[in-house]
């Protein structure tokens, strides 16, 4: 795991420009509080919302993650004021936080605008909770969310907007059906209900830090779809915040909330949340474990109990996640799987068309769209096979046809990669071979996606001096090799249990 993440390639560097300004913003942010005299609480509060302004916005261009940023404050705070209303009344306040839990995850059929929103109001809720926050308490922190976001933007698009030139990565979200057959309405039961258990189950564990277990099951839902998803997800949950209680006990018990070293320390889990977000969910949750201690510690509250009651909280969510997705309208992982590899094939032979036309010289041809969007996909991939090739996983035959399947579209990954690279030579030409290539590659995908009746043969490989169609016969080599895997006996995904 720890060379996973040290050796996890980092194309542009973007990780470490996401992470670096990340602590840039939200140091910004708190400071920014500090002067306009907000109390603790406020800071952390304001400090919360610039994290998730920069680590949930994810629209695919800088204007809409602009619109998405300034609609943030909109959802939360009167989400904020719900919860402080409905502090001294727990019946209320507990229904109330399972409606913005099902809504939360119901915005995201609205894609990555409707998932930042939900994510935004559910934590708003959840800090209410953290902080105790009542009616007398608004004025404060709504100026404290206000300001943070607002210097959060400031960094995000004006001192440090390198999504100018590169286009942030979006989870795509997986389409198709209505009413209880979509994804994101079946999510959306299954985590109200997953949150009421850790919801009841978290309070008879704790009538103060109960939220921690709500707080769990949510974060276990998000960016997943499938069943097995979630239950890595899960595991995961729980292995980052033992492993964080386990360092808090080492770095944040001894530190006793002292600010500077605090300061400091709560910097460089930003860091780590943010730089490791996209490779290790478990590093992940042990940066935000040890963050969320460092702030116990600033509260004064911070002692070997408060961690242990931590682990059992998300124990407990944990759990409650896990139920919800085996028992409430399961999502099976072989439906997940297939729509993701289906939408990755068509993406790659979508590549493949506008490199060939690009090599033509037909105007406005460009692949690079298509190649960014087929590494969103293949990332989604990976997420959804990820039950597959856990260690964990005692299926050895699915084990070995998924890591397959998953070396075989890296392969494509790659060629179209090469691909795409000639085509932007201008010396490179067109001819006839170009062509065909190119209709076998569709011929192979639409085999590959239940369109076709076979794989079609592979032509001669071409020479050493050519090298657009070198890549296009070892794209149409991988597709071949992927029918075994994806359509042979026993095929990936098939065990609709799964």
């Amino acid at each position: 795991m720890l060379k996973r993440m040290f050796v996890a390639p980092d194309p542009g560097r973007t990780r470490l420009r996401f992470a670096a300004r990340a602590v840039l913003g939200i140091g910004a942010a708190v400071a920014v509080c500090g002067l306009a005299g907000q109390p603790l609480a406020g800071a952390i509060a304001g400090g919360l919302a610039a994290l998730l302004a920069l680590f949930t916005v994810t629209d695919t261009t800088v204007r809409g993650q602009a619109v998405t940023t300034a609609l943030l404050p909109a959802v939360g705070l009167p989400v904020l004021a719900v919860a402080a209303v409905l502090h001294d009344q727990p019946v209320a306040r507990d229904l109330a936080f399972l409606a913005v839990t099902g809504a939360g995850v119901y915005a995201r059929r609205w894609g990555p605008r409707g998932h930042s929103l939900g994510v935004f109001a559910f934590m708003t809720y959840f800090v209410a909770q953290f902080l105790h926050t009542t009616p007398g308490h608004l004025p404060g922190q709504y100026a404290a969310v206000l300001l943070s976001v607002a210097t959060a933007a400031a960094v995000r698009f004006g001192l440090w907007c390198y999504e100018r030139r590169l286009p942030a990565p979006v989870v795509p979200v997986l389409p198709g059906g209505t009413g209880l057959a979509r994804v994101t309405t079946r999510q959306a039961v299954q985590a109200t209900a997953g949150a009421g258990f850790a919801l009841v189950v978290g309070q008879l564990v704790s009538g103060e830090r109960w939220y921690w277990a709500v707080g769990a099951t949510w974060w276990v839902f998000v960016n997943t779809t499938s069943r097995g998803e979630t239950l890595v997800r899960g595991f995961r949950r729980v292995a980052g915040t033992a492993v964080g209680i386990g360092l808090g006990l080492l770095v944040a018990v001894p530190v006793d909330g002292a600010a500077l070293p605090s300061a400091v320390l709560a910097a460089a889990c930003v860091f780590g949340i943010f730089y490791t977000a996209a490779v290790s969910y478990t590093w992940m949750m042990l940066c935000v474990t040890l963050l969320a201690e460092l702030l116990y510690g600033l509260l004064d509250v911070l002692t070997p109990a408060l961690l242990a009651l931590r682990l059992a909280e998300t124990a407990v969510g944990a759990l409650g996640a896990v139920l919800a997705v085996l028992l409430v309208l399961p999502v099976t992982t072989h439906a997940v799987t297939d729509g993701w590899i289906q939408r990755a094939l068509r993406c790659v032979h979508l590549c493949t068309v506008e490199a060939a036309a690009r090599i033509a010289g037909i105007e406005g041809a460009d692949p690079a769209p298509r190649v960014a969007e087929l590494e969103r996909l293949l990332g989604r991939v990976r997420l959804s096979v990820a039950p597959l090739t856990h260690p964990l996983n005692p299926l050895r035959t699915r084990k070995r046809r998924a890591r397959r399947v998953l070396a075989l579209l890296d392969d494509c990954a790659r060629e179209i990669h090469g691909l795409v690279t000639v085509a932007a030579d201008p010396e490179a030409s067109h001819d006839a071979r170009l062509s065909a290539a190119c209709r076998r590659v569709e011929a192979a995908v639409e085999a590959l996606t239940g369109g076709g009746a076979a794989v079609p043969a592979r032509a001669e490989r071409a020479g050493a001096g050519e090298p657009v169609l070198i890549h296009l016969h070892g794209l149409e080599q991988a597709l071949a090799e992927l029918a075994a895997p994806l359509r042979g006996p026993a095929p990936l995904g098939m065990d609709r249990a799964a």
